[in-house]
């Protein structure tokens, strides 16, 4: 038992059993129980990315802006690694990584931790989660991943990582998509907003062609949710609209802005709030009603 606080940091366990897991909880707590003498300068070169990384596509801009930091003021916080027999593994800091060795430096200051597989993998999704944004599919593949290692029902996936239930069940209905498809989005070719769309249709040449159609006619969002609605298009899911049995009934209302925004809907005291998770999400919502910034 001494041995495993050790390894993990005392407290860490808790942490990662609790229903909503914060990635700066966890730094924090690995940097509030590590001496002086753990902090070690590790050699770029021994150093292997986290199998469980979800992000594919590194902004290459933001790596060069953060080497010239580097190379000005060097390396602020440690990363996270783990040990391996091939040398190290990073749990958190690719970023630094990637930037460092565009700095020129041989080295990097590290704090080795001995995480299992699970945790490794929650690390590495919540470090883009939080502190970036993953394209829609890479976001998809690494909930589908904590799905299938966790045994995690959507609502408790959604709790662990703070994203409404409709959002996950949404992302990971992407993954639906003909990889021709997928890779449009993770190029940023194509929005959420379109992806989520097309994620509703069922013929798979009928989607490759209708992305194709976005990109080179640049079809807006609420173009193609009017387009798609024609009965041409085969649908995964066939809506039942629902009547409303009062006059002061909104619970219709409700469902239908939230099918249409795919997201949660209140309507109280005639007012209508609309849900969002962040600054993408609320851009999202906006470029489907068609309200430019």
């Amino acid at each position: 038992m001494e041995n495993k606080k050790r390894a993990l940091g005392m407290g860490l366990e808790q942490l990662f059993n609790s229903e909503n897991l914060d990635l700066a909880s966890v730094e924090k707590k690995i940097y509030e129980t590590a001496n002086r003498e753990e902090i070690i300068e590790i050699n770029l070169n021994e150093l292997r990315p986290n199998p469980y990384q979800p992000r594919k596509v590194f902004d290459e801009n933001a790596i060069d802006e953060l080497a010239s930091s580097i190379k000005e003021h060097g390396v602020f916080q440690p990363i996270i690694i783990k040990k391996t027999i091939k040398g190290y593994e990073i749990i958190a800091g690719e970023r630094r990584v990637r930037a460092s060795k565009k700095a020129g430096l041989e080295t990097i200051p590290a704090i080795v931790r001995n995480f299992n597989d699970v945790q490794m993998m929650e690390i590495a999704l919540l470090e883009n989660l939080q502190r970036e944004n993953l394209s829609a599919i890479e976001e998809a593949n690494a909930y589908q991943q904590m799905l299938d290692k966790l045994n995690l029902t959507h609502e408790e996936l959604s709790k662990k990582v703070g994203k409404s239930r409709s959002h996950i069940t949404n992302i990971l209905g992407l993954l639906r998509l003909p990889q021709e498809v997928q890779d449009m989005i993770v190029n940023s070719q194509l929005t959420m907003g379109h992806a989520r769309i097309l994620s509703k249709l069922d013929n798979q040449t009928q989607i490759i062609e209708t992305a194709h159609k976005i990109i080179n006619q640049q079809i807006p969002v609420r173009e193609l949710e009017r387009v798609t609605e024609g009965e041409e298009f085969e649908r995964r899911v066939k809506i039942a609209r629902r009547v409303p049995e009062e006059k002061q009934n909104y619970k219709y209302v409700e469902d239908l802005l939230g099918e249409k925004l795919d997201t949660k809907i209140k309507i109280k005291d005639n007012k209508i709030i609309i849900n969002f998770n962040n600054t993408a999400d609320l851009n999202r919502i906006l470029e489907i009603i068609n309200i430019k910034e």
